[in-house]
């Protein structure tokens, strides 16, 4: 009947008729996305986004909650409005308004739905629904936008906004979409996946005026949201409040952890904002204001701004030394050759625990120097460079220079300078010594540091050699799971023994040393460490690192007060009242803290300000 070749030309359109008949037998049979498609005109998809993630505080506190809300969305292919004026009376808008949403809507995509007005509240939405049978191609979507029950706590916390461009199309999963709200910083950023959910979908049947008429297959397809699951921060918010409450009126930080857990218990940056104003409709308005504002109220300080430690880190160098068994508690140092000056204190013994209580200047020239050239061998160019090795490798184990891992997004990592950056600032090897550098070893010069890595070394001294990476979530869901990174202990390489002539130099640091009267608290003994930052343009800053008590600490703290002076005087007492208020849970010294509560540096910040403003001006014309 059929030659060979026939045969076979045969066969093979059978086999391509078979497959095309095996595909349509499919499609019609057993697949219905097709069917969904040719139905589209006749189906609406409708968008159900999920509740985000509550978050309380470590008592379960709750702090930031979801009002519902509904939002706008138009698809430009779609839309038909007849009545222009009546379309933004109802929502009360402007027609410019209409029309550039419009325009920003089909440049977006003719197809996709673009969010054309959010936050509309629930009265909004009762009183269109009704009407939008006139305006088709338009949708509602419900929403939240987030509810704070504290203004104290907004830094670290962060805030949500409308997700980027770029970051819409850098998206690996292909979540989100045009309007959707993402945690830009803070916790609300970091923990950006498990706040978010899952968001649902349903279909309805509609007539050809957009009338709802039923579920679509019985809600088969349907798929329900999943809320973001809730954060259980380590904060306690009443002590976030007041220690807020004590940074009114300042610029700077503060910062308290729990020793034993690394938990951070307050987070403190000034000067701040209200977060509710960058929930609502107004985002971009308000937005704009804090960003152009001088003071940067929207910069979390704690772990990223960069200051000079001053006499804090005079700790430090303290163990240091002792663990590379160059000096110890009875290791004396006079004042003389010293090119820094001291405070007025007792010199006839001035031996490690005086020195830390006094803040000599002096003897840590002295250890400093010894630390660099003790046990080396060259010039002292090789010597100075193979002990600034040594030194460098011990104090970045307490978190200098690198990042702790704190669970927020903003952490910067300082300055801890090596040999390497020596080198790059002076051009080579062998180029540089002590006498170049010895501003470290009273915490100045080329050393940076954030709040966070300072209330973490008090964290340390207090743990006597270790601490837990610090943290402000202790638990994420209903089974509170955390990362494993957060219950890890970190030993920083000094043995325990050689932390007791510090803890007592700091003790006594605050009984009858650099700490003014105001500074100290009655009945608790607290150990701290005055320290007073270097600043070419105004007044110098105020630091003061503690923690208490003395025995089984509690907590561990770190005050920065930008342009306030000495650190005994300005940030010590803030730093009691805040230790005060979490130990006792109140605070007995009412006139320090309605003093403090008062007290203003702003004036200092501002004329500091002003005259970097002047010399920049300078330079420029220059």
């Amino acid at each position: 009947m059929f030659s060979g070749r026939n045969r076979i030309i045969f066969f093979f359109f059978l086999c391509i008729a078979l497959a095309f008949l095996g595909k349509l037998l499919f499609l019609q049979v057993f697949d219905d996305s097709y069917m969904k498609a040719a139905d589209n005109n006749a189906i609406r998809k409708i968008i159900q986004i999920p509740f985000r993630g509550e978050i309380y505080d470590r008592k379960h506190k709750l702090v930031v909650y979801n009002t519902p809300i509904y939002d706008l969305y138009v698809t430009p292919k779609k839309a038909f409005v007849r009545d222009t004026l009546k379309f933004c009376s109802l929502f009360g808008i402007d027609k410019t308004y209409f029309l550039k949403q419009m325009k920003r809507a089909k440049a977006y995509s003719k197809l996709k739905p673009f969010l054309f007005l959010r936050n509309l509240s629930k009265e909004d939405f009762a009183r269109a629904q009704d009407a939008m049978i006139d305006f088709e191609g338009f949708s509602f979507v419900t929403n939240s936008y987030r509810t704070y029950q504290s203004k104290a706590f907004s830094n670290a916390l962060g805030y949500v906004a409308e997700i980027s461009p770029n970051r819409l199309l850098e998206q690996k999963d292909d979540y989100y979409r045009q309007g959707d709200l993402v945690g830009v910083s803070g916790l609300e950023s970091f923990y950006e996946e498990a706040l978010r959910g899952q968001r649902g979908i349903k279909y309805r049947m509609v007539n050809s005026n957009g009338v709802e008429k039923g579920v679509f297959k019985n809600g088969e397809l349907d798929v329900n949201p999943i809320a973001g699951q809730n954060l259980y921060t380590t904060i306690d918010i009443k002590l976030q409040e007041y220690a807020d409450s004590l940074m009114q009126h300042k610029v700077g930080s503060v910062v308290a952890i729990e020793p034993s857990t690394g938990e951070v218990l307050a987070m403190v940056s000034a000067p701040s904002y209200d977060p509710s104003l960058l929930a609502g409709r107004n985002f971009s308005k308000y937005y704009g204001k804090l960003a152009m504002d001088p003071m940067k109220p929207l910069i979390n300080r704690p772990p990223s701004a960069y200051y000079r430690p001053g006499s804090t880190f005079k700790l430090v160098q303290a163990l240091v030394g002792q663990q590379l068994g160059i000096i110890n508690a009875g290791s004396v140092f006079t004042h003389a050759g010293a090119p820094v000056k001291c405070h007025s204190h007792n010199t006839s013994h001035n031996d490690l625990h005086n020195a830390i209580q006094w803040s000599c200047n002096p003897y840590f020239y002295h250890a400093f120097r010894k630390i660099l050239y003790d046990g080396t061998s060259g010039n002292t160019f090789e010597r100075s460079a193979q002990g600034l090795k040594r030194w460098e490798e011990l104090a970045a184990n307490f978190g200098f220079g690198r990042k702790l891992g704190v669970d927020l997004g903003n952490e910067k990592k300082g300055n801890l300078p090596n040999v390497d950056y020596y080198n790059r600032i002076y051009k080579g090897e062998n180029t540089w010594k002590f006498s170049n550098i010895y501003s470290l070893s009273i915490g100045e010069g080329e050393l940076v540091v954030s709040p966070l890595k300072m209330a973490n070394l008090a964290a340390i001294i207090a743990n006597r050699g270790w601490y837990i990476p610090p943290h402000l979530v202790k638990g994420v869901g209903e089974k509170h799971t955390i990362d494993p990174y957060y219950k890890t202990s970190i030993p920083v390489g000094v043995d325990s023994k050689y932390f007791g002539v510090v803890i007592a130099g700091m003790r006594d640091a605050v009984l009858h040393g650099t700490v003014g009267s105001e500074g100290r608290i009655p009945d608790i003994v607290m150990c701290g460490k005055t320290g007073t930052s270097q600043n070419q343009k105004g007044k110098d800053h105020s630091i003061f690192i503690a923690f208490a008590p003395m025995d089984n600490p509690k907590i561990a703290i770190a005050v920065f007060v930008e342009n306030a002076g000495f650190g005994g005087f300005a940030a010590a007492p803030i730093a009691s009242l805040v230790v005060e208020k979490y130990l006792k849970g109140k605070v007995d010294r009412k006139a320090i803290e309605t003093k403090f509560l008062n007290m203003s540096y702003m004036s200092n910040v501002i004329s500091a300000n002003y005259k970097v403003k002047k010399d920049t001006a300078k330079n420029e014309k220059r």
